[in-house]
């Protein structure tokens, strides 16, 4: 069914579908909650899908925030999470660079978060380098030694970015490093509207490159990859949920899983006409779940 044009709203029907569902994988911000407002519907949703012996898994791109600072802030807002109940774009990006690129030194356009998840990791960070000058009249080093030193770039959803770090990006870019992203979401929504996120961060690099990253998290096939990989379950037994169309809902299409796209976030009914991508199932709120 995934992929499959639905236009209407849940049915007990395929309420009876989704209750087979072993393993449901959750957005977050515009998914169980809008900036700091829990909605109410989320936990006795969350209970349900216990209830009905299914687990579930926060699956969000947006990396800004390790693992820890995410499991707080959702038992702070009261939904029951745990470590195994939470998974990044940041996990997604960094289980490739170790197994791909091991020991290769990444300039990170990122927060200190995520600064910190690479340094976990045991991926080197350019960051975290001497300037590779030391007084106001020695040059840089030489392009080609600088990206060699340094020839990956990451660029995320980076709220302390500053001029001085695109610029490196840009430099390092131009000069032969890859270049990966987190994930490719343009705008992150918070309450009252929304702020630029990842995608925007890349489209100025992009701008100024012309070189485009590579990108992990939704809807990328490493994100399912890995979600198989960590709970032995096969994408059949998955459903997506979220309110973007082009992250969420794109992750069951392109992967061959059911989504529901609830419409408490950034999508609208109105936006499916102008998408390609097609969720199975619609639903105003995770309320209309497993009812």
């Amino acid at each position: 069914m995934a992929g499959t044009a639905v236009f209407h709203k849940i049915t007990p029907e395929e309420n009876e579908r989704l209750a087979k569902k072993k393993l449901w994988i959750l957005d977050m911000d515009g998914t169980v909650y809008l900036g700091n407002r829990l909605f109410p519907e989320t936990v006795p949703f969350l209970a349900r899908i216990k209830e009905r012996g299914a687990s579930y898994i926060f699956y969000t791109n947006n990396a800004s925030r390790s693992k820890e600072t995410y499991v707080k802030r959702l038992t702070d807002m009261g939904i029951p999470a745990g470590p195994e109940n939470i998974m990044t774009s940041a996990e997604t990006i960094l289980g490739f660079l170790t197994h791909e690129r091991p020991g290769q030194k990444v300039y990170l356009v990122g927060t200190e978060d995520l600064m910190r998840e690479f340094r976990k990791a045991g991926v080197p960070l350019y960051n975290d380098d001497k300037p590779p000058f030391t007084t106001e009249t020695e040059k840089l080093l030489p392009f080609a030694e600088e990206v060699r030193r340094c020839p990956i770039v990451v660029a995320s959803f980076d709220t302390t970015v500053t001029y001085e770090k695109l610029d490196i990006a840009c430099r390092l870019l131009r000069n032969g490093a890859e270049f990966f992203s987190t994930h490719p979401d343009f705008n992150c929504p918070v309450e009252g509207g929304f702020i630029p996120d990842s995608g925007a961060i890349c489209a100025f690099i992009t701008a100024s490159t012309r070189k485009v990253p590579r990108y992990f998290g939704k809807p990328y096939k490493d994100v399912v990859v890995s979600l198989e990989v960590v709970t032995g379950l096969s994408r059949d037994d998955m459903v997506v949920v979220g309110d973007r169309l082009y992250t969420d809902i794109a992750l069951g299409a392109k992967n061959g899983m059911d989504s529901v796209l609830v419409l408490s976030g950034e999508s609208a009914v109105a936006d499916l006409a102008e998408s390609d991508v097609r969720p199975a199932y619609i639903a105003d709120t995770v309320g209309d779940l497993l009812r």
